[in-house]
């Protein structure tokens, strides 16, 4: 689904596409990498990648809940996981980037906000994902945007999307129960 160039009446509320410089772009697109990844193994299509201030990849997951049964088993979720152990600490995490294939569910956001991580960007929003998902319940989220969460931390995280939308919006397309 073209959403830049098969837009309609019903689509005009969506958010407007933001640009990427290069590194943003590189990245965000690693993540969409790995949202083709999860699509492949059976997961719902998400990944993410989080990236040091210095431009060091630090983790880089796909959604796993299909195959692991894990309702938590979301990329950034899974992402925020690979760094435990790590020996990062919080100040390096406040100058990290972590970049999904999707915009964050609360539950991410509230993992993003948790980890101390200070910017986040990504692809397709909630609003066109929701096109995908359709009307089933067990596809439904909470409407609620990462930007609400955000917003409530006691610090500042930087939030930059929805950006690449066609691209991130590929590996949905047919991804869904009708």
């Amino acid at each position: 689904m073209n959403f830049n160039n098969n837009m309609h009446a019903s689509t005009a509320s969506y958010p407007a596409e933001n640009t990427l410089d290069e590194r943003d772009g590189r990245y965000l697109r690693k993540a969409i990498v790995w949202s083709h990844a999860a699509r492949r193994r059976g997961n719902r299509p998400f990944g993410s990648v989080i990236v040091s201030a210095s431009g060091e990849v630090l983790a880089e997951a796909a959604n796993s809940n299909t195959e692991t049964g894990d309702c938590t088993a979301h990329a950034e979720v899974n992402a925020l996981r690979a760094l435990a152990g790590r020996n990062i600490s919080r100040e390096e995490l406040a100058g990290a980037t972590l970049y999904a294939s999707g915009e964050p569910c609360v539950m991410c956001a509230g993992a993003i906000f948790w980890s101390n991580i200070g910017r986040v960007v990504f692809g397709i929003d909630a609003e066109r994902l929701r096109v995908f998902r359709g009307e089933r319940q067990d596809q439904r989220d909470a409407e609620l945007s990462c930007r609400d969460v955000f917003r409530a931390s006691p610090h500042g995280i930087e939030c930059i999307g929805p950006a690449l939308i066609d691209e991130a919006s590929a590996a949905h397309d047919g991804a869904w129960k009708a």
